[in-house]
């Protein structure tokens, strides 16, 4: 039985007759505050700047020592104002036991004061309270101990896997391959929507059906449950998953698309930038018995990204675009099941890019292209010889509890440990199944056959793709099926 913490709250209302937690009121949110580990950063102050420097997070060092130093304060603020409360629980006795009225005023007369002081106490804690709570938000994941340290060159490439990639070849280039063959109009799109809006026309189209229908099956052969996911949701669920809608720079630049509310009280919806996103959304606020994990989903969706500052050539044609499809690997486990959980996803995504016959390569990725959530991220890059260069195609994330926190995903152990009443954050993990547009680059550049003045006479696919293709022979264009 999953339990939600709404559900918890509303016990303790009917059994206290207290209102539930006023942030259930708020429009910009409809969890609770995120529940980090306060006291694991004041203890561990210098590694958790270290590890920020190391990730280049947007996060100040005195930040990082302001959360220890109000976390610290908190505590004694909160040890007086107990305190205080126990001496208002014995003035209340000395009132009751007074022989006389002088006895009487000046116990009445110290219950005020110490009600004042209870006032002030309460107020000065809950200020510092929401002040550490609030700068420690923007303290990225811990990294773990074998990511290598620096900036995307450093990348650690962990194994090649696919047939021998093809030299360089400009004639190789997806773009002109798809306009021989009809199967993109970028025009249109500009015309329709701008810059980095497409078609896809005829075999591209259908392509991108087989592609999401292939990689959803492998996912399914290995027990992940399919599910269809929103592609709005609520800003908060995506600053909580570890994306900011907007960077925090004097002139914020947006990285996704926000919708307008149409009244006040309308909640902030963006357009999701991944599936990712709704899927970790869907098990917030939520307690899981430990016997059901890990959870196991596959969702498909469509990603919309603003992309702002992309470089020129990587904006050309499909490899980088304002929407794309995307099938999006999701696990929820404990804490000892994740890094195995996070081989198996990476041994699933090697399953799907090996099904295609592509050449490609493992990473494991730095320290400054992990973001806030990622504890250990891998990529993988598939060779793309009409651009010259290996393309990302997968990304796989172990995000540990750094989102589980912030969305309140729990699990119920089977066995409680003695003394700790409380119940521990599940971690998450996250992996591409399939970035459509990727790989339609990658099976166009690789794919393509070419006569010997370079011209375009067809496109050879895996035929591990030809179940999900809704028409594996016709007469338009060359299609070839290789095994």
């Amino acid at each position: 039985m999953v339990i939600s913490q709404r559900d918890i709250w509303q016990q303790r209302r009917h059994k206290s007759g207290s209102a539930a937690p006023s942030e259930f009121n708020q429009v910009v949110s409809e969890l609770p505050p995120s529940r980090l580990d306060y006291r694991g950063i004041a203890e561990n102050v210098d590694s958790k700047i270290q590890n920020s420097l190391s990730r280049k997070a947007p996060v100040a060092k005195e930040d990082i020592e302001a959360v220890a130093r109000l976390y610290n304060e908190a505590k004694e603020v909160s040890k007086e104002l107990n305190a205080r409360r126990h001496l208002q629980s014995l003035v209340g006795e000395k009132i009751r036991k007074a022989e006389n009225d002088e006895e009487r005023t000046r116990a009445r007369t110290e219950a005020s004061t110490l009600k004042q002081d209870v006032q002030r106490l309460q107020t000065s804690l809950q200020t510092i309270e929401q002040t550490y709570q609030q700068l420690a938000l923007h303290i990225p994941n811990d990294t773990h101990p074998q990511t290598p340290i620096g900036p995307e060159p450093s990348a650690k490439v962990v194994a090649h896997y696919g047939p021998e990639p093809r030299p360089v070849d400009p004639r190789r280039d997806h773009v002109g391959i798809a306009k021989a063959l009809d199967l993109l109009d970028l025009e249109s799109g500009a015309t329709v929507t701008g810059s980095s809006w497409y078609f896809l026309k005829n075999e591209a189209a259908l392509l991108e059906m087989a592609l999401s229908n292939y990689s959803l099956s492998v996912a399914i052969k290995h027990g992940f449950t399919p599910v269809t996911t929103p592609d709005v949701v609520r800003s908060d669920i995506a600053v909580r998953c570890g994306f900011q809608p907007r960077d925090n720079t004097d002139t914020p630049v947006s990285h996704m698309y926000h919708i307008v509310p149409n009244h006040e009280s309308a909640p902030q919806l963006i357009l999701s930038g991944t599936a990712e996103i709704p899927l970790a959304g869907m098990f917030a606020d939520k307690i899981h018995p430990e016997g059901s994990l890990p959870l196991k989903y596959v969702g498909i969706g469509h990603a919309f990204r603003q992309e702002a500052g992309a470089r020129s050539a990587d904006t050309r044609g499909l490899y980088r675009v304002h929407q794309f499809t995307k099938v999006e690997l999701f696990g929820v486990s404990t804490e000892a099941q994740s890094e195995s959980l996070m081989e198996e996803l990476k041994a699933i995504q090697i399953e799907i890019l090996q099904g295609l016959n592509l050449p490609f390569r493992v990473l494991d990725m730095p320290s400054e292209e992990l973001g806030a959530s990622a504890y250990r991220k891998y990529d993988m890059e598939a060779w793309m010889p009409g651009r010259g260069s290996w393309g990302e195609v997968t990304s796989l994330s172990n995000c540990t509890d750094y989102q589980a926190r912030r969305l309140h995903i729990r699990y119920r152990p089977q066995e409680k440990k003695e003394g700790d009443s409380r119940l521990p954050f599940a971690h998450t993990l996250n992996g591409t199944g399939a970035a459509i547009p990727r790989l339609i680059v990658a099976l166009l550049e690789n794919g393509a056959i070419l006569n010997e003045g370079g011209e375009v006479q067809g496109l050879r696919l895996p035929a591990v793709l030809k179940p999900f293709f809704l028409a594996p022979s016709n007469n338009r264009i060359n299609l070839e099926w290789a095994d």
